[in-house]
């Protein structure tokens, strides 16, 4: 160090070596020795190897050498080296303002992340103005050789700023993911992303990989020209109630006993377990808002513990369907007065509630709820919500509300 440099009373000490227990422990009472004060912290393992960082404040009575000689000693006997910078009053000062600054969370989700995802994501967020000041990774461990197609990989980046222009960042973010096949969510981290309690789920083509009444089509004979309609109802090219009167007029004759074999057959969508079993363990409510048939929502709901449940009545009668839907229809505005009344019903805010849809009769909810995840959607809903997840099952949606997957595998354990 320089001689001005000695006579500075903030240091920022960087430790790196390999990892193993009571590291932090003896160098903070090396420390401790001489009444430092630890202005701040921070700690990462990266394949057993430390990165320790601490910013120090010396006692005007104390001499850094002294401080620094001990420090040294203590990082020898550890085996770790460690590196000591002089921090400016002004620098320092600089510092402390800057934590008035908006924060954001940037969620990376892939099959498996590359250094090309990482450098696409952090080049935008340069662009913009945004400094990094943490990178987490969420997902577990990723065996050599393993099955690419049923891996989750997530990377979480800490932001600080405000960016330049956030609707063509968002824009941005979008070109990104579809090139590169990622998932990429920026959100604010704010108290209530780590506070949401209530998710809102579609049930067609999101928590199952089906359009039930496309099922039904089939069995009625009329599968291809009902599968265009649905088709041009969740790109939003016509109205959904329109398109629900025809697609059901479309059923009429159909045995009522059909439903029962479709329900039975319903595959779940990637992720839909895990996801809601973690939901219920984590405390969350749940709830299905379907434009689909509220008896296959009913199964669902049983299927995988669903505390509220709203879709579309189909009429029968005398053992068959009649063509009709009974009132009232639940389009994308009924899913928005919906989700206002279960959130009420529960005592929750807006704010509190993520939603997760693909079709365009999904938007009004998505856009209404404190996160709205466009899921596998149609190009209009991806480029309308908020948010968008394409690559992982259902499940990736633990990531965006910061959930690791270390938390979800010690919750089965225990439970």
């Amino acid at each position: 160090m320089t001689e001005s440099s000695a006579d500075s009373r903030l240091l920022l000490l960087s430790i790196a070596g390999p990892d193993g227990p009571g590291i932090t422990s003896t160098l903070t009472s090396a420390l401790a020795e001489h009444d430092v004060q630890v202005l701040d912290i921070g700690q990462s393992v990266i394949h057993d190897r430390l990165n320790l960082g601490m910013l120090i404040e010396l006692p005007q009575a104390v001499e850094a050498s002294m401080a620094i000689k001990d420090a040294l000693y203590s990082a020898y006997e550890l085996g770790v080296q460690v590196r000591f910078t002089p921090v400016s009053e002004s620098s320092y000062a600089a510092w402390v303002e800057a934590q008035g600054k908006p924060r954001y969370i940037l969620t990376l989700l892939a099959r498996k992340v590359s250094a090309q995802h990482i450098a696409a994501v952090t080049q935008i967020v340069r662009h913009h103005g945004l400094n990094i000041d943490g990178i987490n990774r969420l997902s577990g461990r990723i065996p050599l050789g393993a099955d690419l197609t049923t891996t989750q990989a997530c990377v979480e980046f800490s932001l600080r700023g405000e960016p330049v222009d956030a609707s063509l960042m968002r824009g941005e973010f979008l070109d990104t993911a579809n090139r590169l096949s990622v998932d990429i969510a920026f959100q604010e981290d704010n108290l209530f992303r780590r506070n949401r309690r209530l998710v809102v789920f579609d049930m067609d083509s999101t928590l199952i990989e089906a359009e039930v009444i496309d099922e039904l089509a089939k069995r009625a004979g009329v599968g291809e020209e009902v599968a265009a309609i649905t088709e041009r109802a969740m790109r939003g090219e016509i109205d959904f109630r329109e398109s629900l009167t025809q697609r059901v007029h479309k059923l009429a004759g159909l045995p009522a006993s059909t439903l029962g074999e479709v329900a039975q057959q319903l595959p779940l969508t990637e992720g839909a377990e895990r996801l809601v079993d973690a939901l219920k363990r984590l405390g969350y409510k749940t709830a299905i808002l379907s434009g689909g048939f509220d008896y296959f929502g009913r199964h669902l709901q049983e299927r995988l513990g669903i505390d509220h449940m709203f879709a579309n009545v189909l009429e029968i009668e005398d053992g068959r369907v009649t063509g009709r839907v009974i009132p009232p229809v639940v389009d994308g505005a009924r899913k928005a007065d919906l989700l206002r009344e279960i959130a009420a019903s529960e005592g929750l805010s807006l704010e509190q509630v993520i939603a997760v849809g693909d079709g365009a009769n999904d938007l009004p909810m998505l856009d209404l709820a404190g996160l709205g995840i466009a899921f596998r959607a149609k190009p209009l809903v991806q480029e309308s919500a908020k948010h968008a997840i394409s690559t992982l099952g259902l499940d990736g949606i633990l990531y965006l509300i910061g959930v690791r997957d270390r938390d979800t595998e010690k919750l089965w354990r225990q439970g």
